[in-house]
């Protein structure tokens, strides 16, 4: 376990496959804490006590968990540490009431997830595999209820912190990262990452605008004077301004490239999101080349993106024949 800076130490844990591992926090001392849990799955649980183990720590010094937001990766392990330590569970108010249907009738979900898919243009012939890829993720998640949801604004100490929790909706519809002015830390979760821009994406259990969320958060952030950004995936980060300019200046980029693949007749989101190119960080790649579940995540995330022009005037949202449509206004 990495000390990345005096009383924060950083678990590097495991995912399932060859997905991403995720980066938990812990401090220790009064009002101890960890920040978000990884994934429930045997790996993630024996990486994480070894770590606490090799810093002198153990399980039972766990006393509150703060759950940046309810993904798998940072919520899954919440139940199984909340019972062998007796930790009180914090999450956001927004994401409590998706818990249930997220985790305990994910089958209903993915239904729901489906017939909205179709909407936006999914063709039968890849629509169950776009409805269902999320599903085999639900086995790697202890669902269980917070025991505190917070708001943001709330302060707390935490060791010899004293944090503030920062409200951040656009990854997540419940995103907070916590911020100590003192050392000037952030625990970013996914709203900032170092190398690769976080997912925002509009679906049935997002707001209604996700991206304008993301930007007014990262405009929130900027106020910030913060030296050290602790992320959720990746390494660790100064030039905390600099990287969200960067986002920033993905977003306007995509915009641009969405209004110029809408030339003539409207279109759904999906017929947009099939010439656009993915996975940039990695040099690029072609819509069809995605899995199923890169495929959903490029479709919601065109979605963020074409409900953004809306709300700016540069494109209109038709309905026709249960589709929904979307067209460039004259001068957008």
């Amino acid at each position: 376990m990495l000390e990345v800076t005096p009383g924060i130490y950083q678990l590097a844990l495991p995912s399932p496959g060859k997905l991403e591992g995720v980066k938990a926090y812990f401090i220790h001392g009064d009002g101890s804490m960890l920040v978000d849990t990884g994934w429930d799955t045997p790996e993630s649980f024996a990486a994480l006590r070894h770590q606490l183990n090799e810093a002198g720590f153990g399980v039972e010094d766990i006393g509150r968990i703060v759950i940046t937001h309810f993904h798998p990766d940072h919520y899954g392990l919440a139940r199984r540490l909340k019972e062998l330590s007796g930790a009180k569970v914090w999450l956001h108010k927004a994401e409590k009431d998706f818990i249930h249907s997220r985790y305990l009738r994910p089958a209903e979900l993915a239904r729901e997830m489906g017939q909205w898919l179709k909407a936006n243009g999914v063709p039968e012939g890849e629509l169950e595999a776009l409805e269902r890829a999320s599903l085999g993720m639900v086995k790697y998640v202890s669902p269980v209820m917070p025991d505190q949801t917070l708001s943001g604004g709330e302060r707390f100490s935490a060791g010899e912190f004293e944090f503030q929790v920062i409200f951040t909706p656009g990854h997540s519809p419940g995103h907070v990262c916590l911020y100590e002015p003192s050392k000037k830390v952030l625990l970013c979760g996914d709203h900032l990452l170092a190398e690769i821009t976080p997912h925002v994406g509009l679906h049935i259990q997002s707001s209604e605008s996700p991206l304008d969320d993301y930007l007014r958060s990262l405009d929130l952030i900027s106020q910030l004077e913060i030296e050290l950004a602790l992320p959720g995936h990746g390494p660790s980060f100064g030039r905390v301004k600099e990287r969200i300019e960067e986002l920033r200046r993905h977003h306007r980029w995509r915009k641009a490239a969405i209004l110029a693949q809408m030339e003539g007749e409207a279109k759904t989101a999906y017929q947009i999101a099939r010439e656009l190119p993915w996975a940039l960080e990695s040099g690029g790649i072609k819509y069809q080349d995605l899995g199923a579940l890169d495929k959903r995540l490029a479709m919601t995330e065109t979605l963020a993106h074409l409900e953004s022009l809306c709300r700016e005037g540069k494109v209109e949202k038709i309905s026709r024949d249960g589709l929904s449509l979307y067209q460039r206004k004259e001068g957008g």
